[in-house]
């Protein structure tokens, strides 16, 4: 937790005791999720055949603390049944609403990745169980820094520009393992255009990414010492430049909704590979009652040129083209799925979604209920 976070809560939590001073707003929201998946050994977002209600159950409290003076500080608690309901900041930040147009904010940050980002676990906020698995991936979901945000008209559009500036350090996962990861210099540049039934949403981000897995260490010392000093280097991911780029697209006119996102994730001087990955989505209105169907791919290729040059006789090679191809990912995921608005504050759910992977062509098929609640 950094200095500037913790002074952040600190002052939060003064907020709240101050009643002078402090205005606060509370806003919450919940989800109760259980699924199972069909196959014996199918396994598909940590859901086993084994019914279960934790994976992605959650109770999530949002407070705002008008500090008047166009000053204000915003907090969110969140605990996850998949880690014991253990509660947590997610954000917590300052802001100063300079006018009508411009607010700044600075503390912790959601990073605007995704077009849902602020509400990823806000589940009412959309009609699937879950936000698409193959676009929603990055595990940098936080920014320790400041943002600008800019609200205006451009050609009859309401147009929305966000820029932020920060850095993470977390523990973010690869290919099924947790390691360190920590980002410096990193920035974001949203731009969000709406008019009438029509919303287009660009983004942009970058920085110095650096994680350290112990495995992958070892096998780069080994190269070190093998005398391949330029290869091991070539597989860390140290202080190299990450980039991200993002569209969305929503058509809401007439009770139908269709909804895409394409993104793609670059990363330099590192065996992990590059990401393209996209979803669309269309659903129809009928009353309370919204069906949908979705469909999401992902298609990662291994940086195969890593070891194209090296002589398939020397020891490691097997275990490098093992550790390089491992990043090679291509699955598309089908979803068809209700949502039922029961109460005007409260959704019920169910999901069925298959997934595909098309290197090895195996399937695993999930079914999940669930009810998302605001309060």
């Amino acid at each position: 937790m950094t200095i500037l976070f913790r002074v952040l809560v600190i002052g939060l939590v003064l907020g709240f005791t101050s009643h002078a001073v402090a205005q606060v707003k509370f806003n919450g929201f919940a989800s109760v999720k259980a699924g199972m998946t069909l196959g014996s050994d199918d396994e598909l977002y940590k859901y086993t055949d084994q019914f279960s209600f934790k994976n992605e159950s959650l109770i999530g409290l949002q407070f705002t603390a008008d500090l008047q003076e166009k000053l204000s500080v915003t907090g969110q608690l969140l605990g996850r049944g998949g880690e014991s309901y253990d509660a947590g900041f997610e954000w917590a930040y300052i802001s100063y609403r300079v006018n009508d147009q411009i607010k700044l904010n600075a503390g912790r940050l959601k990073t605007p990745f995704y077009k849902y980002t602020d509400f990823v676990d806000v589940g009412y906020a959309y009609d699937w169980m879950r936000v698409p698995q193959a676009v929603y991936n990055l595990n940098f979901t936080s920014l320790d820094g400041v943002s600008l945000y800019y609200t205006s008209e451009f050609l009859g559009f309401d147009s929305s520009v966000l820029l932020n500036v920060g850095t993470n350090d977390g523990n973010p996962e690869i290919n099924g393992n947790i390691v360190q990861g920590k980002l410096r210099d990193g920035y974001a540049m949203t731009w969000e255009l709406s008019r009438d039934f029509i919303a287009l949403r660009l983004a942009h981000l970058g920085g110095e990414l650096t994680m350290s897995d112990p495995q992958l260490n070892g096998f780069a010392d080994i190269l070190t010492q093998s005398g391949f000093g330029d290869l091991a280097d070539s597989l860390l991911l140290d202080e190299d430049r990450a980039k991200f780029y993002g569209v969305a697209l929503t058509l809401d006119k007439n009770d139908w909704i269709f909804v895409s996102e394409v993104t793609q994730t670059k990363l330099a001087d590192t065996l992990i590979a590059d990401r393209r990955a996209y979803y669309v989505s269309l659903g129809h209105r009928f009353g309370e009652v919204t069906p949908f169907v979705s469909f999401e791919h992902i298609n990662n290729s291994a940086k195969s040129e890593i070891y194209q040059d090296i002589p398939p006789q020397v020891p490691f090679y097997a275990p490098l083209v093992g550790a390089v191809e491992s990043f090679k990912v291509k699955t598309e995921v089908w979803n068809l799925g209700m949502r039922y608005d029961f109460h005007p504050s409260a959704a019920f759910k169910v999901q069925l979604t298959q997934s595909e992977d098309k290197l090895t062509n195996e399937k695993d098929q999930l079914l999940t209920v669930g009810i998302d609640l605001v309060f």
